[in-house]
């Protein structure tokens, strides 16, 4: 059990987690830069349909996508030493941070790659052969059509995935890394206000995640701002699902009617 609930000590643990808080984000920004950079080249493979490196992809993404984070560190700190001796790399005084950046990198990729794979391929193909018919080159048809509308469809997952992100670096605490999570625990320990230093910790990851989550609509509505919202289709498309309304309404009321 531990120490009676005091709602002072909730305030007062928030700037000892925040000292903390450039490891966590450290962690975020690195994995993060590694993971779109992985995810871009596993994607590649998929979207050209290259045979083996296709397979290839997809077991790195199974792989990654279908074990817990927690499993993954554990291997790549305490597995990745071991192979590495066979072939005389000593991996023993690297810092524990790396091994944290490297599995958090390798993990986002995965999830990286099938949302790049997903956003390239949601894009009208009959635009990028309309762009080729006016004298487009490959590389301006990607830049100019595919690549604005497909970040503008990836930033909802882009959205998702960070803040799982950002959440999933509470883990990197059991291989050592004092970052908020590790705090959050010695603190805990140290004045037995548990239940206080698990709420001022949430706190903290509730404002950065919606922060995140706000910043990232707002670059999403700016992608977007070429579809227009009250077009004449989407208003005919509007006005459609109004009348068939009517006529389901319609149908309902006639059949309540009875026969003769």
């Amino acid at each position: 059990m531990g120490a009676p609930f005091d709602l002072g000590f909730v305030f007062s643990f928030l700037p000892k987690l925040l000292t903390t808080l450039s490891t966590t984000l450290l962690i975020v920004a690195c994995s993060l830069l590694a993971g779109m950079v992985v995810g871009f080249i596993i994607a590649l493979p998929r979207l050209y349909k290259v045979p083996v490196l296709k397979t290839c992809a997809e077991v790195y993404i199974s792989f990654f996508r279908g074990t817990p984070i927690l499993i993954q560190l554990f291997l790549f700190y305490y597995g990745l030493p071991e192979v590495l001796k066979l072939v005389n790399l000593d991996m023993t005084r690297t810092p524990v941070l790396v091994f944290v950046i490297l599995t958090y990198g390798l993990h986002t990729g995965a999830f990286m790659s099938e949302m790049i794979r997903a956003s390239v391929t949601a894009v009208d193909k009959g635009q990028v052969e309309a762009a080729y018919a006016t004298g487009m080159t490959s590389y301006q048809a990607f830049t100019r059509i595919v690549l604005p509308q497909a970040l503008g469809i990836a930033i909802p997952v882009f959205s998702n995935l960070l803040i799982a992100l950002l959440k999933d670096t509470s883990l990197a605490f059991t291989l050592g890394v004092m970052e908020m999570t590790g705090k959050a625990q010695t603190l805990g320990s140290a004045t037995q206000h548990f239940i206080e230093t698990y709420i001022a910790l949430a706190l903290i990851y509730l404002v950065i995640s919606f922060t995140i989550e706000k910043l990232l609509l707002v670059a999403e509505k700016r992608l977007l701002r070429h579809e227009a919202q009250d077009s004449p289709a989407k208003k005919r498309f509007t006005l459609q699902r109004k009348a068939s309304y009517r006529t389901i309404v319609a149908d309902m009321g006639a059949g309540k009617g009875g026969g003769a």
